[in-house]
């Protein structure tokens, strides 16, 4: 029987970015994701939305293996400053939500 952290996963990542800098953040995130996320244990990929009515945020749609190889994740790019070139563009913290379907 698989626990929760064995689920398969989303999650919704909700960028603010600095008045006009959108396209900005999308591409280095772009880049960010070319340079880190292949090979990385559990990815599965990601997607990049905009959002219609307000012009500086960016969403991101990614899709993990497990809770747990997400977890690993974040806490080594936290540890080694993967993310730190986001703080430039960003208006505000990001807001990341994890879901998973229900049984």
């Amino acid at each position: 029987m698989s626990t929760e952290n064995e689920v398969a996963i989303k999650v919704i990542v909700e960028l603010q970015a600095k008045p006009g800098k959108r396209a900005e953040l999308k591409s280095l995130v772009e880049r960010i994701v070319a340079e880190h996320g292949p090979g990385q244990h559990g990815f599965l990929g990601s997607t990049r939305y905009e959002v219609l009515d307000n012009p500086d945020i960016l969403v991101e749609i990614a899709d993990w293996e497990s809770a747990k190889a997400r977890a690993a994740h974040m806490q080594e790019a936290m540890a080694s400053g993967v993310y730190a070139p986001l703080r430039e563009l960003l208006a505000a913290p990001f807001r990341a939500t994890v879901i998973r379907q229900l049984p």
